[in-house]
């Protein structure tokens, strides 16, 4: 996990430690020294059971999505990779527990942490974007959209989504770390302030690319209902037919709900990156990280629990002679 020696340390002298500022630890500690995991404290439970409740609830939507057939649309592709982007960060999570309280923390432990929360954050907000440019393509070419053609576009397009993700949280380890050299630190040590300033650059702009899909999604669905208004006298009183537009609707408050809370988990993090330092106070860096973990843990309940298709996948897997009789058919998410 992205965190600087100073908040770690903040929070175990809340829980009586006693320890000192990592900082002044550099200057007076010998160089030699075996640097010892941290006595189990309050954070360190909340990192755990946090991180594994993260894995527990993305493992169960990846593998829906992927072992239901059905469920090929590019869409779900998507969330598929929005739930695995989830699921390393908890795992990041789990490995920052373990580095911390259970094993001896090395410059190597807290580099592949950062580079592994890096790679999740970047492949989750590029997902999220995948996701709104799915609604608007779907919407906008909806007689082409959803061959199979628009599926490997989809594969395609996360292929590009996981190796940029990868290179990017690869940064860390390949250098662009400030383990040697203190003063370049950012608020989320061992990141240095130029690359953290880049990342969360990056998260907003993306942020601000989505935000303006949706609102192209908004002025064509407003389109499309002035057109059915006004030809609605012509069309007959077919029941699929509303319920299939009105899935729709349901589907778009649904996305927009996902959006808004990654927007505000993540949001707070991205500011404060790119406006702290590493003198700035940790309070204020665990208080911008705890939204923002929180959003891994809330993706699943949003698209998973609401959502009508992957809901039955899973009851199907608790009570298989129950809904033996079911059909499935993908619908918009």
């Amino acid at each position: 996990m992205m965190t600087q020696n100073d908040s770690d340390i903040w929070f175990e002298e809340s829980s009586g430690s006693g320890m000192t500022s990592p900082l002044s630890q550099l200057d007076q500690s010998d160089p030699t020294t075996i640097p010892e995991a941290s006595p189990l404290s309050l954070w360190g439970v909340a990192l755990c059971v946090s991180g594994t409740l993260i894995v527990s609830e993305n493992t169960i939507v990846v593998a829906a999505i992927l072992a239901t057939p059905s469920l090929r649309a590019p869409v779900f592709l998507l969330l598929a990779s929005l739930a695995l982007a989830d699921l390393l960060a908890g795992v990041a999570l789990i490995l920052q527990f373990l580095f911390l309280f259970c094993v001896e923390p090395t410059d190597w432990s807290d580099l592949m942490t950062s580079g592994l929360l890096a790679t999740s954050l970047t492949a989750s907000l590029l997902s999220l974007m995948g996701v709104a440019l799915d609604r608007y393509l779907s919407l906008s070419h909806a007689l082409t959209y959803g061959s199979r053609h628009s599926r490997r576009c989809a594969a395609g397009l996360l292929a590009l989504v996981w190796l940029g993700s990868c290179l990017i949280g690869l940064g860390p380890m390949l250098g662009w770390h400030c383990l040697n050299d203190i003063t370049s630190c950012s608020v989320a040590r061992p990141l240095t302030r130029t690359y953290l300033s880049l990342l969360c650059g990056g998260f907003l702009l993306v942020i601000m690319v989505t935000l303006q899909l949706y609102t192209g999604i908004c002025r064509v669905a407003r389109r499309h209902a002035h057109a059915i208004a006004t030809q609605r006298h012509f069309l007959p009183d077919d029941q699929s037919y509303n319920s299939k537009h009105g899935g729709r609707g349901k589907g778009l408050s649904r996305l927009l709900l996902v959006l808004g809370v990654f927007v505000s988990c993540w949001t707070p993090f991205a500011l404060y990156g790119l406006l702290g330092d590493a003198s700035s106070s940790p309070l204020y860096t665990y208080a911008t990280l705890v939204p923002a973990a929180g959003n891994s843990l809330l993706n699943p309940l949003l698209y998973s629990l609401r959502n009508r298709d992957i809901r039955k996948v899973l009851l199907h897997a608790c009570c298989p002679h129950r809904h033996t009789h079911n059909t499935h058919r993908p619908v918009d998410v």
